[in-house]
């Protein structure tokens, strides 16, 4: 056993506004298996660079072992895997990386193909085998769920449940749940570090949450009764202390001690005053510690339009195909206003593609695209990159209104006001909701190039909900949304109930979220 050491860290990008990370300390043993949380934008890729020696920083980082990061970065992707292995773990004997694949149900085939044909699943599970095999290493494991469905997740969950050592950063609940025992946190104020896995952490979370918001309403009231009371006996201190000065003994009094009695009075008057103001203060400065770590969740918003029809979309024995090979076949379902249909399956089953054939069948309707350089008033005005050959028939129904988030985001640049403005969409209430999803005012101002892959598919998600639409198509909406955010969403459709079709990877988003689940 052995411990990694953070100590004093301070660390902001040059040029940037405010620091990432402002004089953090804490340890974490290299046996265990930690889940890394926060919110988009906190920092978390960046504190796994500052581990790997990448940025310049103040503070100090100490480890007695070797970092390793995924996703591993492969110069020759021409090359078989066996070669690119090796490359990774040259003393390893092929037995044992047969015995790693294994275990990530990965066909021992794959070995003898060039690199560059595998899938993004496979190439996390290829990558991630090797990685492991290296000796007194600890992994720094980025996003792995990226290119996962759902089967390649729980497989490569139960795989990280086998091993230790190491940091994996993902969004995904259940992921996270099935294979870690501690968790890094990056909070508004500070990171902290707890024992269990992302539900006991969550609820740890709430439960100091609900209790540092009751103290803050406790103590606001503490406050203002400690106000008022601290004005009441300044004024009757006052009075006490004019008397006081002002008494005259031969004229009014009958006892010459009278005046003795009065300035004992004023005395205690005084330090009763005294001793409340200060019980004020010692109020408010209990009020100012609370509440910096409670991360914001405002109820967002959608406005689904109703349609005078229940059929809106309809798919009949649709196949798709690509260079002559089959992508899907015989597909067909019906989505009915009110519903919120999953398409779900393993990685290419088509889903993607189901989708943009839908969004090419657009006649007759309104099509309301997120990505500005392909925006789309009405049918058949696809770009040629966009059109999906298929045979079977959609049915779109007339002049409907389609609201649509691409899995890609990367395509962002630019300022938000400007975004808004080609997007013909409300900037004040776009950035409102970015806002509710955690956006500071500060990145208002940035371009959208600097923003992190979660921060950018947030903007695309923002823009979709400020559209009016009776149909939201949206493709893997969550990849690299926080957890937070996550179940802000959830809530969001929960309880305006829009019409949608999805993919979507998360487990448990699609339990809350989906009426009804298509399995390509």
């Amino acid at each position: 056993m052995s411990m990694i050491n953070v100590s004093q860290l301070t660390f902001a990008y040059e040029g940037s506004y405010d620091n990432i990370f402002e004089e953090v300390s804490f340890h974490i043993d290299t046996d265990w298996k930690l889940g890394f949380c926060g919110r988009n934008g906190r920092g978390k890729t960046t504190f796994l660079n500052l581990l790997m020696g990448k940025f310049e920083y103040n503070g100090l980082i100490s480890a007695s072992v070797d970092f390793e990061y995924f996703p591993f970065v492969v110069e020759d992707e021409s090359a078989e895997v066996l070669s690119v292995l090796t490359g990774i773990v040259p003393d390893a004997p092929l037995w044992q990386l047969e015995k790693e694949l294994s275990k990530l149900s990965v066909d021992l085939e794959v070995l003898e193909r060039p690199y560059a044909t595998l899938s993004g699943g496979e190439r996390t599970k290829v990558l991630l085998a090797a990685l492991f095999l290296r000796e007194n290493s600890f992994l720094l494991i980025n996003e792995p769920t990226t290119h996962l469905d759902s089967a390649g997740r729980e497989t490569v969950a139960r795989y990280l449940k086998s091993k230790g050592g190491f940091i994996l950063v993902s969004h995904d609940r259940d992921f996270l749940d099935e294979c870690i025992d501690h968790v890094l946190s990056i909070n508004k104020a500070n990171i902290e570090v707890q024992v269990g896995n992302f539900s006991s952490w969550l609820h740890n979370k709430q439960l100091r949450d609900n209790f540092e918001i009751a103290e803050n309403e406790r103590l606001k009231k503490d406050i203002s009764r400690l106000q008022a009371s601290a004005k009441r006996t300044a004024t009757w201190s006052d009075k006490a202390e004019k008397r006081k000065i002002g008494f005259d003994p031969v004229k009014v009094e009958k006892s010459t001690g009278s005046r003795a009695y009065q300035g004992e009075k004023s005395r205690k008057m005084m330090a009763r005053s005294k001793a409340i103001i200060e019980r004020r203060e010692r109020s408010v400065q209990e009020k100012s510690a609370l509440m910096k770590n409670i991360d914001t969740a405002d109820k967002l918003k959608i406005h689904p339009l109703e349609y005078h029809a229940s059929r809106l979309i309809e798919l009949s024995d649709i196949c798709i195909t690509y260079n002559g090979r089959e992508i899907t076949k015989d597909i067909s379902f019906t989505l009915h206003q009110g519903e919120r249909l999953a398409i779900t399956g393993g990685n290419g089953t088509g889903k993607s593609s189901i989708i943009k054939a839908v969004t090419c069948a657009t006649d007759n309707a309104d099509f309301m695209q997120t990505k500005p350089s392909v925006h789309l008033e009405a049918s058949n005005s696809v770009t040629a990159s966009e059109k999906i050959p298929y045979t079977g028939s959609i049915y779109i129904a007339s002049r409907l209104k389609i609201s649509y988030v691409p899995q890609d985001a990367s395509f962002l640049t630019g300022g938000l006001t400007n975004y808004a403005k080609t997007r013909q969409i409300d900037e004040s209430l776009f950035k409102a909701i970015l806002r509710k999803l955690d956006f500071s005012r500060v990145q208002f101002e940035k371009d959208m190039r600097g923003y992190s892959s979660g921060q950018k598919k947030k903007v695309l998600l923002a823009a979709s909900l400020c559209e009016k639409a009776h149909v939201y198509i949206w493709d893997e909406p969550l990849n690299y949304i926080d957890v937070l955010s996550r179940i802000q969403i959830e809530e969001l459709l929960q309880e305006y109930k829009p019409t949608m079709l999805f993919i979507e990877h998360d487990r448990a988003f699609c339990r809350n979220v989906a009426t009804k689940t298509i399995t390509l």
